[in-house]
């Protein structure tokens, strides 16, 4: 019986033993990635939470403040409302807009038998040019007084919109623009394209199908997996959509300051404001850290909200033998 007992004790210490290397050397290999995700990812997120219940402007130490940022942000901030509004009309319109505007592209460009070289580089060359230069472009090609875009339409005996000036056409102008730098999704569409076999779109003829048909039965469903690649990545892109609003906004408004100037986003009429800018805005322009975070937690949240949803309807989206 003890020479027994030896034996399970040696084997149980044997397995166990080798139990914890493998569980090290696991670990040794998941490091870079533990890292990154907590320096990159859990950190920040912690540091978020805690600030959004302080009072901290960047100079005194944080004092607990309750629920004093997120009373503040929802209630009394007047920008956050508007904010929060076209953030979530960008993610809807302009989201939907790209995807079908780079997939009907994308079939055009492929089917283009003579120049197709040439239309790949001019549809995509846009989306190489800096987020800032473009938007400069178009707020001068739209402008209402002296644009050639109104210019054109007037002459054609067309409305003119206002554009970046009129609180009802700014976002649908940042979709236009969103819409011009169409060449990455292009790109990704038309890789998914050339990737259906054409032996299914010879039965199909054989059968009789029309073009939407082959279309509906063939194309969508090999292609679904990158659309559903292209509305995550879209949404999560439009929830960090800065740079081009507050640039247009800021143009048309003629405020043109120099480094340190304050400006108040959103023109025309709190019609270009997203919720990035407001980080910015509450956390750097008027030292309310906690405030920004929460902002920014809640930026996060619809993130999280959005692609939980779109993951969940995948299997909607995807072909029925994925």
């Amino acid at each position: 019986m003890t020479r027994t007992t030896r034996i399970t004790r040696t084997a149980t210490y044997t397995l166990r033993s080798k139990r914890r290397r493998s569980a090290l050397r696991t670990v040794a290999f998941l490091s870079p990635w533990l890292i990154g995700f907590g320096v990159f990812f859990a950190y920040p997120l912690i540091s978020t939470i805690y600030f959004s219940f302080m009072k901290y402007d960047g100079f005194r130490p944080p004092v607990p403040n309750g629920l004093e940022n997120w009373t503040y942000v929802f209630t009394e901030y007047r920008l956050f409302w508007p904010a929060l509004q076209n953030t979530l009309w960008l993610v809807v319109v302009m989201v939907g807009c790209r995807v079908v505007f780079g997939l009907g592209v994308g079939l055009l460009v492929i089917r283009i038998k003579s120049g197709g070289r040439v239309f790949r580089t001019l549809f995509y060359l846009p989306h190489l040019a800096p987020p800032v230069a473009a938007t400069l472009a178009f707020v001068f090609l739209l402008n209402p007084g002296t644009g050639p875009v109104n210019s054109v339409l007037e002459t054609l005996g067309l409305p003119a919109p206002g554009w970046f000036t009129d609180p009802d056409w700014s976002r649908p102008a940042l979709t236009v623009l969103a819409l011009w730098g169409i060449g990455d999704l292009m790109v990704i569409f038309m890789a998914a394209l050339l990737d259906v076999p054409k032996e299914q779109y010879e039965a199909a003829e054989l059968d009789g199908a029309s073009a939407f048909g082959k279309f509906r039965h063939i194309t969508l469903p090999h292609i679904s997996p990158i659309v559903l690649f292209a509305v995550v990545t879209g949404v999560i892109q439009t929830m960090q959509y800065y740079t081009q609003p507050l640039v247009a906004g800021k143009v048309a408004s003629g405020i043109i300051g120099g480094s340190g100037q304050q400006f108040e986003p959103g023109y025309p009429e709190n019609s270009t404001v997203t919720l990035p800018q407001l980080v910015y805005d509450i956390g750097f322009q008027r030292f309310d850290y906690g405030a920004a975070a929460v902002v920014a937690l809640v930026l996060f949240a619809l993130s999280m909200l959005f692609t939980a949803l779109l993951m969940r309807r995948r299997s909607g989206l995807l072909g029925p033998g994925d």
